[in-house]
């Protein structure tokens, strides 16, 4: 990263309009043509806690909307998760999916990365969605009930920060990629530990402004994610764009579980 006086961080426009695009729905800006290079996407992955900002606080308006219909907390909690996965195009649970796939395969690293490339979708990916989005629901629909709207959208968006910083640690220095090209060529081992340090204090201290549940959430998803990362590393060889996708998945459900469970 270069520093100017006066001047934006090289390359730093161009990463918050990557990490936007890449995990949101909203389209890439057309008035200059934008970076998509290692240095934007370290960038990029930095910031990728503020996209889940977004799909939060959409999950969250959809459940405060429903709820206050009068639709009840279940339909609340469908309606919360549908709208989060539209917001990134679904694009995280298929890596999920994949990644299932891939990992049930049971194949060395070529067989599975092989497996995750296809277009269909497996037993093992069938399975784990179906478990992974009924977790969510439940957990959301749990989280109303101990504290209506506002623990629920809470849950709602800790889970989609704390499922973006997962990414921000699974692109840290160290971590290599599984194929030579793909997205996971583009981003991994490029954010500095001490940028996934601090980007980790701030989004587990402004969690903690909800409440130490939610701080517990945080931390609790990202043990998780990185559990599975350095898994996937292991078998795949480094990381993909589904694996980042899966981690998301992953760290978010690990974290709406965590409040949905906390007493009081």
């Amino acid at each position: 990263m270069r520093f100017e006086r006066g001047a934006v961080p090289d390359g730093l426009l161009d990463g918050l309009v990557m990490a936007l695009t890449t995990f949101t729905v909203l389209p890439v800006p057309t008035r200059r043509a934008w970076r998509v290079d290692r240095g934007a996407a370290r960038w990029a992955m930095a910031f990728a806690p503020v996209a889940g900002v977004l799909v939060g606080a959409v999950g969250g308006a959809v459940l405060a909307g429903t709820a206050y219909a009068g639709l009840g907390g279940p339909v609340a909690a469908v309606l919360a998760v549908a709208v989060c996965a539209v917001a990134t195009r679904g694009l995280h649970l298929d890596g999920l999916a994949d990644l299932a796939d891939g990992l049930g395969s049971h194949r060395g690293p070529e067989g599975a990365l092989e497996v995750m490339k296809r277009s269909d979708i497996g037993p093992f990916g069938v399975v784990t969605l179906v478990f992974a989005l009924l977790a969510q629901v439940g957990a959301v629909a749990r989280a109303y009930d101990l504290g209506g709207v506002p623990r629920a959208a809470g849950a709602l968006l800790v889970a989609a920060v704390a499922g973006r910083l997962a990414v921000t640690w699974a692109c840290r220095r160290g971590v290599p990629s599984a194929r030579p090209d793909g997205l996971g060529a583009l981003v991994a081992g490029t954010v500095p530990v001490p940028v996934v340090a601090a980007a980790s204090v701030l989004v587990a201290g402004a969690a903690a402004a909800f409440g130490v549940r939610y701080a517990v959430a945080v931390v609790v998803a990202v043990a998780v994610a990185v559990a599975m990362e350095r898994h996937a590393v292991r078998r795949l060889g480094g990381v993909t764009g589904d694996v980042l996708g899966a981690l998301v998945e992953l760290a978010a459900t690990a974290a709406l579980l965590v409040v949905a469970a906390a007493p009081g």
